[in-house]
């Protein structure tokens, strides 16, 4: 069965612990992707509960239309125990946390195949939580052609930092716009960091900030979280019918100097309102499946 494409997957949510009915009410979220995280949102004790639930989450949340998902522990920590129990779970993706240099996602990408008996089909995600990795964003997430999106933490982030936390997401402007410029040019997608604050009027400030620095994907903690997040990063009505305006005023022109509402329009907005009309079909396309 198809799964969503990477870069039309909007939400990834982070559910953990070994409580079934709580994982599975997860998968009706409506989150695009819904992860396993059996690294800082599963204690210890809780592991190899959690890890046998996947066999019967994964297509569980796969017939809920989202991509099926694990964030397993650092590989030096519980992390090959954790793939040696799920990865026979089938997951669409393998995310790794505390991500420093593509030196581990060459060892994931090793323990993931010797543990497959060959070249594993899963997808890889780094998560990059500390300077030393963001500062080598770019060579991580071309470490492997199986990465197919790079996500930014914020708590983790923030304390490797020593920065104060607050809910406006100042003290990690740079750290988000650094990431996003890494992952573009490294041509995979960028997943922002979660808001992990409860209040939806943050959430919804924050995530079109996100979206105002190019963003199409953040992470989240919260179920209720993820509706703020599609309409904001879903196309809007108002947004296509401007895009709309520009390719039919380039279109009728006769001249390379092109203007609407007072706007001179250049060749970089018009290929924008073209990507964002296409990314539009997409979903329209994915929705109608």
């Amino acid at each position: 069965m198809a799964i969503r494409p990477p870069h039309l997957r909007r939400s990834w949510l982070f559910t953990g612990g070994a409580d079934r009915d709580t994982q599975l009410r997860a998968g009706a979220s409506g989150a695009d992707v819904v992860i396993l995280e059996l690294e800082d949102f599963t204690r210890p004790a809780q592991r190899p509960a959690a890890r046998a639930l996947a066999a019967e989450l994964f297509p569980a949340w796969r017939a809920a239309g989202a991509v099926a998902a694990v964030r397993v522990n650092p590989l030096a920590g519980d992390g090959m125990d954790d793939l040696r129990a799920v990865l026979p779970a089938g997951p669409d993706v393998v995310m790794l946390p505390k991500v420093d240099g593509p030196e581990r996602i060459h060892e994931l990408a090793q323990a993931v195949d010797a543990i497959a008996g060959g070249r594993a089909a899963v997808e890889l995600v780094p998560n990059v939580e500390l300077a030393r990795g963001l500062m080598q964003t770019f060579d991580v997430a071309r470490a492997d052609p199986r990465v197919t999106a790079c996500l930014v933490a914020s708590e983790d982030m923030a304390a490797d930092l020593g920065a104060e936390r607050g809910r406006d997401g100042t003290e990690l402007l740079y750290v988000r716009q650094r990431f996003h410029l890494e992952c573009r040019a490294a041509g995979v997608v960028s997943i922002d960091c979660p808001y992990t604050y409860t209040d939806l009027d943050g959430l919804e400030a924050e995530t079109r900030h996100a979206k105002r620095l190019g963003y199409t994907a953040k992470s989240l903690v919260r179920p209720d979280h993820v509706g703020p997040i599609h309409e904001i990063l879903t196309p809007s009505p108002d947004a296509l019918d401007q895009a709309r305006q520009i390719v039919d005023a380039f279109d009728r022109a006769e001249t390379a100097h092109v203007e609407l509402d007072g706007v001179m329009l250049e060749l970089p907005m018009i290929s924008n309102a073209r990507r964002l009309l296409a990314r539009a079909a997409e979903f329209d396309a994915w929705a109608g499946r």
